[in-house]
């Protein structure tokens, strides 16, 4: 997410010890049960996912530490982008999971390509975003840009499809261009900071980066064997209806392209998961399930908590509450 005006100085940001918390992978077998938020599975595993874990904040840090660990050796992790703002916040966060569980699977949100001030890496735009996908396979992180592994396990087989798509402002409100949209957004305060901090390059802009986001992703997801159906993860909701429920409507502009609204039923989706909104929820569109999987900021979570646990179960029976 992100909604400030123009960012000030670099710092505030604490150092990250590169190895902190790595270890071997921790499995806890036996029957289901919930203790303390951690999630405890059977052996078979489970697709569990999560999303906008913001790690430049302590509190995050501690509760990716502590609390992001899996239920059995078998767990596979979905993490539907914003891990945090710098490259080697990144590196370290998808390292500490990639040593957890049995499988990691990565997609990039709006945070995570960045180009703050205080990043040595000043990579901008899809050079960034391939900076990001070359430190996910020297971590044995899956991307975007890899095959798409096949999940064999309850609720399976699905293709498990990490997507990049990004926005391209078309969730505005359909009475204004584009131009009338931002300038709006200007007016009441209520701007997105990739405004300032993320940019397009090589694209002359957003929605030129969108297209061919968009384009590529759709040419490898025709390709998926039709036989199979999908799961879905992408930072920002397939379709604009999630968004009905911002408490600033502006912001939708920045939350996805209405050029996937038929993907959940095109690409034969099982479950559909993504984050960027800071609103965790489920909600069913057109009969698929939608899962909204992020942990937000501290003062986000102190207001309302996680009532439904750090990590969601993708493939749960709908009999689950939701």
């Amino acid at each position: 997410m992100g909604v400030r005006g123009p960012p000030g100085g670099g710092g505030g940001r604490p150092p990250v010890a590169a190895g902190r918390g790595r270890g071997r992978r921790r499995g806890h077998g036996g029957r289901l049960a919930a203790e303390g938020g951690r999630l405890m599975a059977a052996a078979a595993g489970r697709l569990l996912a999560v999303s906008d874990l913001h790690v430049v904040h302590a509190e995050n840090r501690r509760l990716l530490e502590e609390e992001i660990v899996p239920g059995s050796d078998g767990d596979w992790l979905l993490v539907a982008g914003d891990v945090s703002e710098t490259a080697s916040e990144i590196e370290w966060a998808l390292g500490l999971l990639r040593d957890r569980f049995a499988r990691v699977v990565w997609t990039p949100g709006n945070h995570d390509l960045w180009t703050p001030a205080d990043d040595p890496v000043q990579l901008r735009g899809e050079p960034r975003y391939r900076y990001l996908v070359d430190m996910c396979r020297r971590l044995g992180v899956l991307t975007p840009e890899d095959p798409y592994p096949v999940w064999q396990g309850p609720g399976g087989p699905v293709v498990v499809a990490p997507l990049f798509t990004h926005y391209d402002y078309s969730f505005r409100d359909p009475a204004l261009t584009k131009e009338q949209s931002l300038a709006a957004a200007r007016e009441s305060g209520v701007v997105c900071t990739d405004e300032f901090l993320l940019h397009p390059d090589p694209y002359p802009d957003m929605d030129g980066w969108c297209r061919a986001r968009v384009a590529g992703t759709a040419a490898r997801l025709d390709a998926v064997d039709p036989a199979l159906g999908t799961v879905l993860v992408n930072h920002y909701p397939l379709v604009r209806e999630p968004t009905d429920v911002l408490r600033y409507p502006q912001f939708a502009q920045w939350c996805g392209t209405t050029l996937t609204a038929d993907w959940h039923l095109r690409y034969r989706a099982a479950a559909v998961v993504y984050g960027h909104l800071h609103i965790p929820r489920t909600t069913y569109h057109d009969g698929v399930r939608f899962d909204e999987v992020s942990i937000g900021y501290p003062r986000e979570r102190r207001r309302r908590g996680l009532p439904r646990g750090v990590l969601r179960d993708v493939l749960r029976p709908r009999e689950d509450g939701a």
